[in-house]
């Protein structure tokens, strides 16, 4: 029997936090994500609505190699962090970021109010994560088997 291809994002269960290893995790355990593309069984691209909540991030700085990223606002104010500086960003406003390029980003909420942000990212197996403030790398095949790494290689 096929299941409807349709569903309310609401009924999703929020992952909380992040899989980085301790202490990296601490920015982001405020953060409530919605993984809408993996609970309608899609894999070649991902669509999450992300939730922040105030003094919390969508992630540590960081580009990926070979996958493309979007972010849109939905509500709220957000900060845009990357290695050109920050800007603020509210509802209706959006930015992107293209596989490749050495460019560290991430949302920060520092508005004092709740945040909604919806992201899309293409899912690559050969991606992975670098970040340049901290000795952090995520290896390639992070949807399947997420590996955080040092940057020497040496596994947390």
């Amino acid at each position: 029997m096929l299941k409807s291809p349709a569903l309310d994002p609401a009924l999703i269960e929020a992952k909380v936090g992040s899989g980085y290893p301790s202490p990296f995790n601490v920015s982001t355990a405020g953060r409530a994500k919605r993984m809408l593309t993996s609970a309608l069984g899609l894999s070649q691209f991902g669509v999450n609505i992300t939730e922040l909540e105030p003094d919390c991030a969508t992630s540590l700085r960081h580009w990926h190699s070979h996958e493309d990223e979007f972010i849109y606002v939905l509500d709220g104010e957000v900060t845009l962090v990357t290695s050109a500086g920050e800007q603020v960003l509210t509802r209706g406003m959006c930015a992107g970021f293209p596989a490749g390029v050495e460019d560290g980003h991430c949302v920060e909420n520092r508005s004092g109010k709740p945040a909604t942000i919806l992201e899309v990212g293409s899912r690559d197996d050969r991606d992975e994560g670098n970040y340049p403030d901290v000795d952090l790398h995520c290896k390639p095949n992070r949807y399947k088997d997420p590996q955080f790494t040092r940057k020497d290689g040496t596994p947390y």
